[in-house]
Parts: structure tokens; C-alpha cells; sequence
């Protein structure tokens, strides 16, 4: 039994400015499955859920971002040190704006898009070669150890690297973007603006699989969601996240 991330979830004042620029920041084009929904995916006959992408929903909420750092993001790949100067550029020039989250100087450039959800363009890094656009989604927190064990056990996938300031997961199968925890000053505080969604494997029951991830420490969360197909949960630092239904 295992869960796969299949989105990311992040929230917005306006779906459709921030799934376009996410899509230009992507090379991916954008759908809606409803009203307040702008669903960003690959092109080219994608269909979903795919064994490789994890792709992007945007969904409308009434609250802006608070000031605070989202404590989820997402880094970019780049292949060259003229394909990252140019990306940056363009989202630029679509809205996102400098980020300053203490970074000091460092190769790499951090940026938020129009609504503030701070993200990074990486610097061309050869472990990043064969992620797609998306190399890593990135969670803060105060244990990386802990989080691996869970995390780990939640998706099933391999350990690539651990020490007291960082923890490395990808899939067994190699492929996708990585999943990183950085060891961060201070604790969550407020809900994150950004979180991933999961889908059970063919076969396998979400009501199970949410059992058993409360046996390695998430808890159950109600954020107002009402009677709907997906269930939220906490991990064991109280990031959110979905289990998304199969049918």
C-alpha cells in the first residue's frame, strides 16, 4: 500500500491569473474541471493521473496570502545558465517579483508569483536533469529525520539522502520531482497556502490508506471542506494535505 503525489494544491484570490502564470512557468497549458478550479497540466495528450507529472491546481479561496513564507514551495530545473536567465526574465515579465526569504547569495534566484507564493529558479544541477520542469517540491520544517520516516512510509519512496538539516525522497522508480524537507527556524503557524495532493495506487481504498497513515502520525483536519471526495490530513508538524478519492 502506497500513496502517489499527483498535485500540488495551492490557493489563490484568483485562479485563473495564478494557474496562467504557473502554466507559463511550467511550458504546460492550463483546463478547469469548475468554477474557482484552473487545473495546470502537460500538453500533448496528457492524461490524468500520470505516473510521472505532478501537476498544479489552483483553486479560488477568499483570504490573500498571509505575509509569512509559504512553508511549501516549489524549485524549478533549468538546463542551462542562459535557460535559467531567460526564465527568470520571462516570469518577470509576467508578474513575479524578488523574493528575499534570507537566502544571502547563492546561485540560484528566488521569485514569488503575482499572489506572493514564493518559489525558486534553480541553477542548472545535473540531479535534476530528468525531472521535468518541476525538481522539487520543498517542505519546511522542524525535523527532517522525522518527516522522512513519515513521508517515506506515506509514498513508499526511496531515501536519497539524510542529515539533521535535510531529508531527500524521490520515487522508487526513479522518475518525477524530488520531495525535499529543510530544517527551518521557527514552527507552522499558519495554514499552508501550498500543499500536495495524493491519490491511492489502483486497488487500493483511500479510507484504508488514511488509517494508516493516522498509525504513523497524520491527523485528521476539517478546514471547512463539508462533504467532499478527498480527506485532509495533517502530518506529524501539522503540514495539510489530501487524499484524493479514486472514482
Amino acid at each position: 500500500m502506497a500513496l502517489r503525489p499527483v498535485q500540488v494544491n495551492i490557493k489563490a484570490l484568483d485562479d485563473s491569473l495564478v494557474g496562467r502564470f504557473w502554466a507559463e512557468a511550467l511550458g504546460w497549458g492550463v483546463s478547469s474541471e469548475g468554477p474557482g478550479v484552473t487545473n495546470v497540466e502537460p500538453g500533448a495528450g496528457f492524461v490524468w493521473p500520470d505516473p510521472v507529472a505532478v501537476c498544479i491546481d489552483v483553486v479560488t479561496v477568499p483570504e490573500p496570502k498571509a505575509a509569512s513564507k509559504n512553508r511549501v514551495h516549489l524549485d524549478l530545473a533549468t538546463t542551462s545558465a542562459a535557460h535559467q536567465a531567460e526564465l527568470v526574465a520571462r516570469l518577470r515579465a509576467l508578474g513575479a517579483t524578488p523574493a528575499d526569504v534570507g537566502q544571502g547569495d547563492v546561485l540560484f534566484q528566488v521569485l514569488a508569483d503575482p499572489e506572493g507564493n514564493e518559489f525558486c529558479v534553480l541553477e542548472p544541477r545535473e540531479i535534476y536533469r530528468d525531472t521535468g520542469p518541476i525538481a522539487v517540491v520543498v517542505v519546511d520544517c522542524v525535523d527532517p529525520r522525522a518527516m522522512a520516516r513519515f513521508w517515506g512510509e506515506a509514498l513508499d519512496w526511496s531515501l536519497h539522502e539524510v542529515t539533521d538539516d535535510h531529508a531527500v525522497l524521490r520515487s522508487a522508480a526513479g522518475v518525477g520531482p524530488y520531495l525535499e524537507f529543510l530544517r527551518t527556524p521557527g514552527v507552522k503557524t499558519v495554514p499552508d497556502r501550498v500543499h500536495l495532493d495524493l491519490l491511492p495506487n489502483p486497488g487500493d481504498d483511500q479510507k484504508v490508506e488514511a488509517a494508516r497513515l493516522r498509525a504513523l502520525g497524520a491527523t485528521d483536519l476539517d478546514v471547512g471542506q463539508g462533504d467532499v471526495p478527498w480527506m485532509c490530513l495533517a502530518d506529524p508538524e501539522g503540514h495539510e494535505f489530501c487524499i484524493l478519492g479514486t472514482s
